[in-house]
């Protein structure tokens, strides 16, 4: 398939400077996709994803699996490990949408959980602001959010001269 078109209207991400984050989804769904870490210590895993991070116990058989959620499409499952299993989760690399309000308050959760997990936040050159936090079973989770869309700007320059113009463009695009 090489046509591409806006599809905004099924994504759960909401987008512009006032954006305000949805609530946890609480709905049951075959998953299309998710990610699954394995851990040494599934309470303090949980922990951390629950209060740093901001996802809900979806779902918990306790020392079996925890199933998180934040919203719509972002579900993680934490799964028991050994010490040897769990060390490649830190090959694992998750990047979880978010709105900007939110980066403030997830860093500072975070920082307040462990001092040292979080870096950011930064701006990358696909208009999005960030925050990197490594998880206490050595997960990358990057918090990533969409910064207003400025045409006229370097990104939006940028953006353009590879074929993604805004949402004012009579082409469409990418919002």
């Amino acid at each position: 398939m090489t046509e591409h078109f806006n599809a905004f209207e099924i994504s759960p991400v909401p987008d512009g400077p006032d954006a305000a984050a949805p609530d946890p989804f609480l709905g049951i769904y075959a998953m299309p996709m998710f990610v699954r870490i394995a851990t040494p210590d599934l309470r303090a895993s949980r922990d951390f994803w629950v209060d740093g991070l901001g996802f809900i116990d979806f779902f918990s058989v306790p020392g079996q699996i925890v199933h998180l959620r934040r919203w719509a499409f972002q579900d993680v499952l934490l799964v028991p490990s050994d010490d040897a299993a769990s060390s490649a989760a830190s090959t694992v690399h998750v990047f979880v949408s978010c709105v900007l309000s939110q980066l403030e308050s997830v860093a500072a959760a975070c920082r307040a959980l462990s001092p040292d997990s979080v870096t950011g936040p930064y701006d990358t050159a696909w208009r999005t602001r960030d925050i990197a936090i490594v998880t206490p079973e050595g997960a990358n989770v990057t918090f990533t959010a969409a910064t207003p869309f400025v045409a006229d700007s370097e990104v939006g320059r940028d953006l353009a001269s590879v074929g993604i113009v805004g949402p004012d463009d009579v082409e469409g695009g990418a919002q």
